[in-house]
């Protein structure tokens, strides 16, 4: 790349997202601005802010790179982005979230769900499962950006970790939500520009939709023997029913994305900074377009390079990547796309990239100062020269750095899986049930939480073949990768975590019940028998 013409850009660039972190910061003079925006967030900014966190360059690199692997398949994913990503969780979920925030003067995912059951417990069990296992997390988002500059740049992966991380605990420590979601929006615009180009110019590239398919099915006898033999039946069908690759696809990457989105922390967070019902209704059309053309054109960028690479090199994708999925688009890009290109796509992956981990390391910084240390009773820490959300800012920062040098590569949409996943298993039916239940109880949250995310551990730990295989933890304690045989290897956790929570928190809340209405008539007797 041209340095002449790349660091001029990139100064424009900063100095527009540090203006409008700059306008953040001056328009956050309260404890409730840090937290959710004053709760007056125009619904665009919302919008493009949500859509940006959820589209992260784990979506566009990583799960690219995927979708040049299992083909088109991942479209299901897309679907469910809009439907449950956008439209539930805007229209049904969102005015909830919102009406309950206000209600109980909540402020953070793990408080709204505390309040509402009237229990500490959960308010910090919650903080600290999103500081612990967040990090994962954010590490693959910034490994999404690092591992884009390092192959457009040519610069060290570990330096383009750092200026990432540093960039973005400046925004984040300094203006709050505010900052965040000012500079998300700015960066959702340049991320929607650069993807819709991307996805013309790949169509061309292969000939036109119609013929690009055409190829790309034609291209099935490609398909490597390790994965056909799993399954696999060419780009532009799904895997064979039941297989290993088809429960990887099913089961991890879209199912376990697809429901999960619906209780992220960090997405919950911004329904919570728009006035009113109606904002969030008009927020849906802006958010519907918008994932619609970052995800689906992910999902089809990554199978067509396959035809691109085959004319070009006679290899299929991952082959020319050499095995890495992470680097399949951007290795693409710069095989296919004009240098002008690059340079706007540079800027749509560090948008991705700041959007998306900005307000990750917000959830975690509020996760460890207002849901664990002030629950705790800990209001301020180092003689009161910082406040504890922004120690949690500087906290979150490092862990992320340190996970993303320690994890392998290719893993990108397997973390964002397995944050999704657990997300789903241990808070969903818990968050529902306040919505929706009268007679849930704080046991049956409290134990629903605590099953969804023990179970989900446990299955990645001891029976989730990639992931146990990795930690090693089984293979430490009973000689044995992984306990059970397939498919519970390929099967993702959250398909018996999920259903396990919801069986507890409905079966403890309606003992609890019973046992609650029963004391009552045994006082009325003994009331009546007195008189």
């Amino acid at each position: 790349m041209n340095l002449a013409v790349l660091i001029p850009l990139c100064i424009v660039y900063i100095a527009v997202m540090s203006w409008l972190a700059y306008y953040g910061y001056k328009k956050t003079t309260s404890q409730s601005d840090y937290l959710v925006g004053g709760r007056n967030i125009n619904p665009i900014v919302m919008a493009l802010s949500y859509g940006a966190t959820f589209i992260s360059s784990s979506a566009m690199v990583g799960f690219g790179g995927v979708a040049s692997i299992y083909g088109f398949g991942l479209l299901w994913l897309a679907f469910l982005n809009i439907v449950l990503g956008v439209f539930v969780a805007f229209a049904i979920f969102g005015k909830k979230i919102r009406r309950l925030s206000i209600k109980l003067d909540a402020t953070t995912f793990p408080t709204l769900l505390g309040k509402h059951y009237d229990s500490k417990f959960i308010t910090v069990f919650s903080g600290i499962v999103i500081f612990i296992f967040m990090p994962a997390y954010t590490s693959i988002v910034l490994i999404g950006g690092g591992r884009f500059l390092q192959e457009t740049l040519s610069i060290n992966f570990d330096i383009a970790l750092l200026v990432l991380a540093a960039v973005i605990a400046l925004y984040v420590i300094g203006g709050g939500i505010k900052a965040v979601m000012y500079t998300d929006a700015f960066g959702a615009v340049i991320m929607l520009v650069g993807m819709a180009i991307f996805l013309v110019v790949s169509y061309q590239a292969v000939g036109g939709i119609v013929d690009g398919h055409q190829m790309l099915t034609s291209l099935k006898n490609m398909v490597p023997e390790s994965l056909a033999s799993q399954g696999h039946q060419g780009w532009t069908s799904m895997p064979e029913f039941g297989s290993p690759i088809w429960w990887t696809l099913v089961s991890t990457i879209i199912m376990g994305v697809g429901i999960g989105v619906l209780a992220q922390p960090q997405l919950a967070m911004r329904c919570m900074t728009v006035k009113d019902d109606r904002a969030l209704y008009r927020s849906v059309l802006v958010g519907g377009i918008f994932i619609f053309f970052m995800t689906g054109a992910a999902y089809m960028i990554g199978p067509l390079s396959n035809v691109y690479f085959m004319e070009n090199t006679g290899e299929i994708a991952i082959s020319v990547a050499g095995g890495n999925a992470d680097l399949v688009i951007p290795m693409f890009i710069n095989s296919l796309m004009p240098d002008w290109f690059i340079y706007v796509f540079t800027l749509t992956l560090l948008s991705a990239t700041i959007s998306t981990v900005s307000s990750l390391i917000h959830v975690q910084a509020t996760a460890f100062g207002e849901d664990i240390l002030k629950t705790l009773g800990v209001h301020t820490v180092l003689g009161n020269k910082i406040s504890p959300a922004r120690l949690g800012v500087i906290v979150g920062v490092l862990l992320a750095v340190v996970l993303a040098y320690l994890l392998p590569g290719g893993v990108i949409a397997q973390a964002t899986s397995f944050w999704f996943g657990i997300c789903a298993a241990g808070f969903l039916p818990a968050l529902v049930g306040a919505f929706y239940w009268k007679k849930a109880t704080r046991a049956g949250a409290i134990s629903s939480i605590v099953v969804g995310f023990g179970v989900s551990v446990f299955g990645f730990l001891f029976l989730h073949e990639k992931q146990s295989v990795a930690f090693g933890l089984s293979e430490a304690l009973f000689r044995k990768g992984y306990l059970l045989e397939y498919p519970w290897t390929h099967v993702d956790p959250l398909f018996y975590a999920l259903p396990l929570s919801t069986i507890v928190f409905i079966g403890v809340s309606l003992f609890q019940s019973k046992d609650h209405l029963q004391y009552e008539e045994d006082s009325h007797n003994k009331v009546d028998a007195a008189r």
